[in-house]
């Protein structure tokens, strides 16, 4: 039997930051060039809420329309990751933006949020879920918010979030993450949570990027059935689902 990462060749990328976030270095021209070169079908742009320092102003977040949903046979998302700013579970984007979003991913970040307990990240995360403005929690293996893994993911299946698998956190701040996400992914085969695949890309060059993604989903054997990006009409149809609600 071959390994997942020999099978999946994941061509759908939902998280993707450009020169907006403010620490990030590409353009989206330079996105739907890579993404050509890489067959790539589709990515969602999902730079930062403006509690992030350098990061956009919302304008810039709800302007989004004034890009085509498809740029050379690559069909784009317009999205925002979110951040998560108190406990309490609130975001930094007005629900008059989110509603002009075709995706929603919110997550903790050092500079807009403190990390307290186990219980108060847990339950910070999944107020946010309950919200019902968020269709991702982004990196939530971050070593630096411990959480209770099994409340999280349990609590993504019953308020339909999906949960990520971000390439971004192997490295860096949050490169103790892997032992983290290994078990994120074994609940979420447990309690049949769907993940989504984020390369967390701050330069066009790392779009889909998704190595160790892959190693992860092989060493818990994760279902594909439970991978929403292994087609645009899959995650699309779990968006509208999500919206129609």
């Amino acid at each position: 039997m071959k390994e997942v990462f020999e099978i999946l060749n994941i061509k759908i990328d939902t998280h993707v930051h450009t020169i907006a976030s403010g620490h990030a270095y590409s353009v989206l021209s330079d996105y739907i060039r890579i993404a050509k070169q890489k067959n790539v079908e589709m990515f969602a742009l999902t730079d930062h809420g403006p509690e992030m320092p350098g990061g956009p102003h919302i304008f810039h977040l709800g302007n989004q329309k004034e890009i085509p949903s498809i740029i050379e046979n690559v069909e784009i998302l317009k999205g925002a990751e979110a951040n998560i700013i108190n406990y309490k579970g609130e975001i930094d984007i007005p629900e008059f933006i989110l509603k002009r979003l075709d995706i929603v991913l919110a997550s903790l970040h050092t500079p807009c949020i403190e990390s307290s307990t186990i219980e108060v990240n847990t339950q910070t995360l999944i107020n946010t879920m309950r919200s019902g403005v968020v269709d991702v929690i982004g990196h939530s293996g971050n070593t630096l918010y411990p959480i209770d893994i099994d409340r999280f993911v349990r609590a993504a299946v019953e308020n339909n979030v999906l949960i990520e698998l971000n390439s971004g956190s192997f490295e860096g701040s949050r490169s103790k993450s892997w032992q983290n996400c290994i078990e994120i992914a074994r609940k979420a085969k447990k309690y049949g949570a769907f993940i989504t695949t984020g390369s967390d890309s701050h330069i066009h060059y790392r779009l889909c990027d998704f190595d160790k993604i892959y190693k992860i989903m092989e060493i818990v054997d994760f279902p594909e059935e439970l991978i929403i990006t292994t087609s645009k009409d899959k995650l699309k149809d779990f968006l509208k689902m999500r919206r129609s609600k």
